[in-house]
């Protein structure tokens, strides 16, 4: 179940450490923090997220996965023997990242929490409504990729893991002017 305060707005600080005084170009003087509201819409839409967990010797293990940003709370799923499962079973924290592969533009993000298993059969059907709407024929169709992904979160053979963010965190860059953005719930 998601923890308490999910969905809250956040307090937004913009880091200028790592933000406009970093930026020697024109304007960057002018830089501000990315807004949650814009945040969230980006968290909403990307079709590929990474999941960071800790093994238990404290190494990091990351892999990438498909995610719904539901309610203010990011839920993504594994199998029940992989590692990540393993990891979180042992340690909830995690950080789930999403973004752009450019120098010039986009925002990318890092959601920071604790994953917790999500077992209430309502959530779950919440939880695979987001995944249709999200993915639609990906999962809805016979033909789709995770098609059967429902049903596999229904009958435990996948587990779900809820992230509510405690600390999120957002780097921006518009036309090479770079922003880095704190949101503390």
């Amino acid at each position: 179940m998601p923890a308490q305060g999910a969905g809250q707005q956040p307090t937004t600080e913009l880091d200028a450490r790592y933000s406009s005084a970093l930026n020697p170009r024109p304007g960057a003087a002018d830089v501000t923090a990315t807004q949650w509201d814009e945040a969230q819409q980006q968290l909403e839409t990307a079709e590929i997220f990474w999941v960071s967990t800790v093994r238990p010797d404290g190494r990091l293990h990351v892999t990438p996965v498909i995610a719904a940003w539901h309610g203010g709370v990011m839920y993504f799923s594994t199998g029940a023997l992989e590692q990540k499962a393993r990891n979180l079973a042992r340690d909830g924290h995690c950080a789930v990242t999403t973004g752009r592969n450019s120098l010039t533009d986009g925002l990318d993000l890092v959601v920071e929490g604790e994953a917790e298993r999500v077992v209430d059969p309502a959530v779950l059907e919440e939880v695979i409504t987001a995944y249709e709407t999200k993915y639609g024929p990906h999962i809805t169709s016979p033909e789709g990729t995770f098609h059967g992904i429902g049903e596999a979160f229904r009958r435990g053979d996948a587990v779900v893991f809820a992230v509510t963010p405690a600390t999120a965190y957002g780097f921006g860059r518009d036309d090479g002017v770079y922003s880095h953005t704190r949101w503390t719930f």
